[in-house]
């Protein structure tokens, strides 16, 4: 079992930064993949970035590609999203989620989510 929480979204002007962490509670966290989606009232769920338990492998989004940054610390079992040059379009529900599959970018692969965390970004 992986018990997972969001924190650090806001409201944010357009070009600005914020950095999203997820903390995972459960032994086994070190094994999973971490990813990061977001999905709001009346759109798809959209997969953003992931990355591998052991940090070596990173995936992301075209749309936040040179933008968003995923990192994770196994020894503090957290994920990081840094997200720069936000736009008004980022504007959504972020959500953390766990997997030990691998297409990163389907949601249906991850078996833990956490409950998600609001990023407003204002134009």
């Amino acid at each position: 079992q992986v018990q997972l929480v969001e924190s650090g979204g806001g409201l944010v002007q357009a070009g600005g930064s914020l950095r999203l962490s997820c903390a995972a509670s459960g032994r086994t966290f070190s094994s999973y993949a971490m990813g990061w989606f977001r999905h709001g009232p009346g759109k798809e769920r959209e997969f953003v970035a992931a990355i591998s338990w052991s940090r070596l492998s990173t995936y992301y989004a075209d749309s936040v590609k040179g933008r968003f940054t995923i990192s994770r610390d196994n020894a503090k079992n957290t994920v990081y999203l840094q997200m720069n040059s936000l736009k008004p379009e980022d504007t959504d529900v972020y959500y953390c989620a766990a997997t030990r599959g691998r297409h990163w970018d389907y949601a249906g692969e991850y078996e833990y989510w956490g409950q998600g965390t609001q990023v407003t970004v204002s134009s």
